[in-house]
């Protein structure tokens, strides 16, 4: 009985072990320990030499830094620059008409679009005005050169701007006034080093529109002669004024003659006593401001 178990046995499977193929042996990729042990070995010792030549020349560097220098010489040793010739709606802010170029320690007004209306330039170091700045500008309504440098207006600088209404060259070092635009309603020369002699006699004449004069803290010795009738406030403190006529403000003439319009006179500062001259106010609403005895 053992014998036939053991002839079945052999006669079902030792054909099917013969029949299947061999088994192939795949290719398996050892990982080599010692192979980056052995990189990291070369690495560390090329970053030593290289820190070594690093450290003979004397400069005290990293290594990633000398990397980066080598790499670009083109941006090493460029000293920075600062562009004067922007165009001015880089160098300023433009915007509806209106050009903003406070404290960017310009020295002269720049280019401006052809459509500017409203100016400005204050706490620059702009020393001069010349007749070309505004020469093909002509929809300028306000500039504002408050706070600068100016000493020298040329002559006609403001000619064309027939349209200009407000004016400041506060806080500047004018000697004297400049031919002024017609249609002007507000000039403001506070703080500059103008003199009686640096107003022409009939500078404000014909300013018709004019309602706010504002002259104070200069070194003027007289009141402006010929001021207008539109003339609502005007700031004369801290002169030197030392005399008023009866034809200052007033008309001598004329005992009924009243300035409507005038509202504020400003006067206090000034070596003069204003209780001297009584007559110079008989046409006004209210007393100047100022010294009295």
């Amino acid at each position: 009985m053992k014998t036939l178990q053991t002839t079945f046995f052999l006669f079902v499977f030792v054909p099917l072990v013969n029949s299947a193929p061999p088994i192939q042996q795949e290719s398996l990729q050892f990982y080599e320990y010692d192979t980056d042990v052995t990189m990291g070995s070369l690495i560390q010792q090329d970053y030593e030499m290289q820190s070594k030549d690093i450290r003979k020349d004397g400069t005290n560097v990293s290594l990633d830094t000398s990397l980066r220098l080598q790499g670009d010489d083109s941006e090493r040793n460029v000293p920075p620059t600062k562009d004067t010739n922007l165009p001015t709606c880089l160098l300023c802010v433009c915007l509806s008409g209106s050009v903003y170029c406070e404290e960017i320690d310009i020295e002269a007004v720049p280019p401006l679009p052809k459509e500017t209306a409203y100016l400005y330039a204050r706490f620059n170091k702009i020393k001069r005005i010349a007749v070309s700045d505004f020469a093909d500008i002509t929809t300028l309504r306000r500039i504002d050169f408050s706070g600068n440098r100016i000493e020298e207006i040329e002559d006609g600088a403001f000619s064309k701007l027939l349209l200009l209404e407000e004016l400041s060259l506060a806080e500047n070092r004018l000697l004297k006034l400049p031919v002024l635009p017609p249609k002007l309603t507000t000039f403001n020369a506070n703080q500059n080093r103008i003199k009686s002699r640096g107003i022409k006699a009939n500078a404000f004449k014909k300013l018709t529109n004019l309602a706010y004069l504002y002259l104070g803290h200069n070194a003027l010795e007289s009141v402006p002669l010929n001021l207008p009738e539109s003339l609502r406030i005007l700031h004369l403190q801290y002169n030197n004024i030392t005399t008023i006529t009866d034809d200052t403000f007033c008309k001598s003439n004329n005992t009924r003659y009243i300035r409507t319009q005038m509202d504020e006179i400003r006067m206090e500062g000034n070596p003069i006593l204003l209780a001297k001259h009584v007559n110079a106010f008989s046409c006004l609403r209210t007393l100047p401001v100022g010294t009295y005895y």
